[in-house]
């Protein structure tokens, strides 16, 4: 079983927006079991709520299902989950922040826009602060970098599934 762990700041927008869709993609490829997703927060600012309701929308309106409540960023992740995906370079560094401080590495972490064939930012704007057209933005990024993240563990991993 491959574990994939997508972060961001509160747990609330892009990290469950990827999350959902990176599991809706997967299970359209036949990969459910052999993939898990997760999402997480370097904050405590969120913890036990639903998504943004913009957010909720968003993967709504984008054919996505999404019931995730707001967690942070635990100790256990770091051996729990395979790779530890980042939106941003500030919740990069946290991240590598937590390892420091526990002890353990993050294996195989990267920034969510490195899949990207060739990406504008390396980064995934927060959409918190802005419209329901910020989120939709989110949505056709995240969409595009999952679908390369895809490619790569099935290279790496090569996963079975129906395409």
């Amino acid at each position: 079983m491959i574990r994939v762990l997508f972060v961001c700041l509160g747990n609330i927008c892009r990290s469950p927006l990827a999350e959902a869709l990176f599991s809706h993609k997967i299970s359209t490829k036949s990969y459910a079991s052999q993939v898990l997703a997760d999402s997480c927060g370097t904050s405590d600012y969120h913890i036990g709520e639903l998504p943004d309701e913009r957010a909720l929308t968003c993967a709504q309106r984008n054919g996505i299902g999404m019931t995730h409540r707001g967690r942070q960023l635990h100790r256990t992740d770091f051996r729990d989950f395979d790779y530890l995906i980042a939106m941003d370079r500030s919740n990069l560094e946290n991240i590598l922040k937590v390892s420091e401080e526990v002890g353990l590495p993050a294996k195989n972490l990267h920034l969510m826009r490195e899949f990207q064939p060739s990406p504008e930012f390396l980064e995934v704007p927060d959409p918190y602060y802005g419209g329901e057209e910020g989120f939709q933005k989110v949505f056709e990024i995240l969409n595009e970098a999952l679908d390369g993240f895809i490619v790569e563990l099935e290279k790496k991993h090569r996963l079975n599934g129906t395409t």
